[in-house]
């Protein structure tokens, strides 16, 4: 722990300009960091709500977002930015239903009022399909990487946490008004406990001076880098997706309107980490199989690694680009 804590690395990565922003959301144009992106198809790119974006720009190399655009597309990046009590107090409705939309409707006035395609991550490939959902003529390609459908894929049920844990959990988001990161800390360290001791264990072996120690300190500072979850997303998140598991039932509503993945004739690329702890691959693969026209692309990685591990590049950045690429045609 010393280690990491002393270490000399700071993440030196300007973020583009916002093109769009409301309350401290921002809509960041990808398309100003290469010459290829300036003319090229705009892609809105959803993270997740709970870990910050910048894990798709982690640093001057390892950016998935800045190598699209070098591949001649125009990533434009959904910054959360950080919530204030006015946006920790709205429902996952309103940040799909309102922001999403509006900045679906921002990439789709760039490309000439075409459709566009939407990529998203982790939770933000879930609220995608919510988007897609509400309005399918605007979205002409899903791309969903390691993206959570079916809640109860590997556990046959609602997990603990939202059993046994929810009177203490529903007791912290009444008093604070949201879940905060701590909180969310300590439900990610809950699926593996030892990974924390076994990485640090790693690093205490590692050379100080090298890349590969520099790319843990920058993972763990963006993992320690994590934001509030309004008490009313949190309870959709954990209480709806993981207790009632409404997407996989075909009961979870977004601005009135059930989400049918089955109704969506949008072309669509699944992508699946076999080693993913965070999103059971069972669960991504649940969403795979009910969009009609879906490609799917496993990857022996891992949630994080398969974005900026040694091998990203070749296993899925080009991979999802060249899929983009096709899907224009």
């Amino acid at each position: 722990m010393e280690k990491y804590r002393a270490h000399g690395y700071r993440r030196k990565v300007d973020d583009p300009p916002p093109l769009w922003e409301s309350g401290p959301v921002r809509l960041r144009d990808y398309g100003v960091t290469a010459p290829a992106a300036e003319n090229g198809i705009p892609v809105l790119v959803i993270p997740s709500l709970i870990n910050r974006g910048y894990i798709l720009d982690l640093t001057d190399r390892q950016s998935f977002l800045r190598f699209l655009a070098k591949a001649g597309f125009r990533p434009l990046l959904v910054d959360w930015g950080t919530p204030d009590n006015a946006w920790l107090a709205r429902p996952l409705d309103a940040i799909i239903g309102d922001d999403l939309r509006a900045m679906l409707g921002v990439a789709g006035a760039i490309a000439g009022d075409a459709p566009v395609p939407v990529l998203g991550y982790c939770m933000g490939g879930t609220m995608a399909v919510g988007l897609a959902a509400l309005d399918p003529e605007r979205v002409s390609a899903l791309a969903l990487l390691a993206a959570p459908w079916n809640f109860h894929a590997d556990a046959n049920g609602p997990p603990p946490f939202v059993t046994a844990g929810r009177p203490a959990l529903e007791a912290l988001m009444t008093t604070l008004g949201c879940l905060p990161t701590d909180a969310l800390q300590a439900l990610f360290l809950s699926i593996d406990p030892m990974q924390g001791w076994e990485k640090f264990r790693s690093l205490g072996r590692s050379d100080p001076a090298s890349p590969s120690t520099d790319m843990f300190v920058a993972l763990e500072d963006w993992l320690n880098d994590g934001v509030p979850l309004g008490a009313a997303v949190a309870r959709e998140c954990l209480f709806g997706w993981y207790g009632e598991n409404r997407p996989a039932n075909n009961t979870w509503t977004v601005a009135g309107r059930t989400v049918m993945p089955g109704e969506l004739r949008i072309e669509s690329l699944a992508v699946i980490p076999a080693r993913d702890r965070i999103v059971p691959p069972e669960s991504a693969a649940a969403l795979a199989e009910a969009l009609p026209v879906c490609h799917t692309l496993s990857l022996a990685a891992g949630h994080i690694g398969m974005m900026v591990g040694g091998r990203a590049r070749t296993a899925l950045w080009q991979p999802v680009a060249e899929w983009l690429h096709r899907t224009e045609h």
